[in-house]
C-alpha cells in the first residue's frame, strides 16, 4: 500500500496577488507530485488532492465520498474551512446526495437545460448590450470589474427567476458580502438574498423562482425554497463574475477586434478561458464516508478529499475530451449553460456592438487575486474603453 506524497511547503489554499498572464506555480507543483497528494488543510489536519483527469472523474462518481460537511473530519471549524451547513442543518443541491440529491436536481434541471437557456439567448444578449450600452454613454473609462462583471450576471438571474430587477443593487451588495471575512457578513448577506428571493415567489410569479416551487417535492418548507433560490444567485454571479472578467481581458489583449463575433471565434474563446481559467481552482470539499483506496493509498473514513480542476484542465499531457470546469457526475454544475451562454453573449456583444473597445491598460499588467480558500481568482480592475 501506497502513502500519497505530502507535500510540505505548499498551500494552495492561501490569499495571492500575481499578474494575469503569470503561471500559477501551485497546480503544476500538485500535479509534479502525483495522482493523490496530501497537503495542510486550512482546518487542520492533511487533505487529499486529485491531481489526474481519470481519478478526478471516478472520485467525483464514487458514492463513497460524500459533500455532506456532516462528515467532516472532527474538530473543523465550519468557517475556517469555508463548509456550508451540513444537509440535515440545510438541504441543498451542493451538500446533498444519493436519492434525495437526485430528487432536487430533477426540480432544479428542466428549468436551466440547455433548450430553455437558448431559448433565452436574446434577452440575455439584450442584457448584455444594454448595460455595456450604458456604462459606454456614462464616461469614457470604464472598469468593467466595478461595473459590470457582478451586475450582469446579477441582471440576468433575477430577470429569468421573476424578482425585480429594482432589487439588483441589493443582491450584488449582498453577494460581496458572501466573500468578506467579518463576523455575521455571510449570514446577513444569505438572509438579504432569500428575503430578496421571494419577491420571485407571488401568487402572480411569472419567472422560474415561482416555476420551481411548483417542482419542488411537496414536503419542501418556504425557507429551504428561498435557500434553494439563493443559492441559485450566489452561485450563479461567483461562477459568471469571476469567468467574465478574464474573458473580456482575453479578448481585448490584442486591441480592437473588428469583424470577429462570429459564432466559432466566441465558442472557442469561451471554451479556452474555461479550461484554463476555471471559475474554481478546485472542486468543494467531499468527505470519505468509509475508509476506501484512492491511486494506492488508503483514505480513513471523514478524510477531506478535493479534485484540482485547474491543475487537470491545464495539464499539457491531458487526453483529448471534456474539462472539468463545471465538474463531473452527479454535482455537474446545474448552472453550467446559463453560464456559458452569459459568458458568449457578453462577449459576442462587446465584438460585434464595441468592435474599438480596448484596454486602458498592457494586458500583461492586468492582476487577478484571490481571497484564499477555494475561491477562484478574480481580476482586480479591468480599465476598458468601449469607443475609439
Amino acid at each position: 500500500m501506497l502513502n500519497a506524497p505530502y507535500l510540505d511547503g505548499i498551500d494552495p489554499f492561501v490569499a495571492t496577488v500575481r499578474a494575469i498572464a503569470e503561471p500559477d506555480p501551485v497546480h503544476a507543483a500538485l500535479r509534479a507530485a502525483g495522482p493523490l497528494v496530501q497537503v495542510d488543510a486550512p482546518a487542520g489536519g492533511r487533505a487529499w488532492i486529485v491531481t489526474d483527469s481519470a481519478l478526478a472523474r471516478e472520485v467525483l462518481n464514487d458514492p463513497r465520498i460524500s459533500k455532506d460537511p456532516a462528515f467532516a473530519p472532527p474538530g473543523w471549524d465550519r468557517c475556517t474551512a469555508g463548509l456550508e451547513q451540513t444537509a440535515a442543518e440545510q438541504p441543498s443541491l451542493t451538500t446533498l446526495d444519493g436519492p434525495v440529491h437526485a430528487d432536487l436536481r430533477r426540480a432544479h434541471a428542466p428549468l436551466l437545460n440547455a433548450q430553455r437557456i437558448r431559448a433565452q439567448s436574446d434577452r440575455i444578449h439584450g442584457i448584455a448590450r444594454k448595460l455595456l450600452t450604458e456604462l459606454a454613454a456614462d464616461r469614457t473609462e470604464i472598469d468593467l470589474m466595478a461595473d459590470f462583471t457582478t451586475r450582469y450576471p446579477l441582471t440576468v438571474l433575477l430577470d429569468l427567476l421573476g424578482i425585480p430587477l429594482d432589487y439588483v443593487d441589493r443582491a450584488a451588495d449582498a453577494c460581496r458580502r458572501m466573500l468578506s471575512n467579518q463576523p455575521g457578513a455571510q449570514g446577513s448577506a444569505i438572509a438579504a438574498l432569500t428575503e430578496l428571493a421571494a419577491s420571485g415567489l407571488g401568487d402572480n410569479g411569472q419567472g422560474l423562482a415561482a416555476e420551481l416551487r411548483d417542482r419542488l417535492p411537496a414536503h419542501t418548507t418556504q425557507e429551504e425554497l428561498q435557500y434553494h433560490l439563493f443559492a441559485l444567485i450566489f452561485a450563479g454571479q461567483l461562477t459568471t463574475d469571476s469567468a467574465l472578467g478574464t474573458l473580456i481581458a482575453h479578448a481585448l489583449a490584442d486591441g480592437p477586434h473588428r469583424n470577429s463575433a462570429d459564432e466559432g471565434s466566441v465558442g472557442e474563446l469561451v471554451r479556452e478561458t474555461l479550461r484554463q481559467h476555471p471559475p474554481a481552482p478546485f472542486t468543494l470539499w467531499r468527505f470519505t464516508t468509509t475508509e476506501i483506496e484512492l491511486a494506492g493509498t488508503r483514505l480513513p473514513a471523514r478524510a477531506p478529499v478535493l479534485v484540482d480542476i485547474r491543475g487537470i484542465n491545464t495539464d499539457p499531457d491531458r487526453s483529448p475530451g471534456p474539462d472539468l470546469a463545471f465538474g463531473a457526475g452527479p454535482h455537474f454544475c446545474i448552472g453550467a449553460q446559463l453560464a456559458q451562454l452569459e459568458l458568449r453573449a457578453a462577449a459576442t456583444v462587446l465584438r460585434a456592438d464595441f468592435p474599438d473597445a480596448r484596454l486602458t491598460v498592457p494586458f500583461t499588467e492586468l492582476q487577478q487575486t484571490t481571497i484564499g480558500g477555494l475561491q477562484g481568482s478574480r481580476l482586480i480592475a479591468l480599465p476598458v474603453t468601449l469607443h475609439s
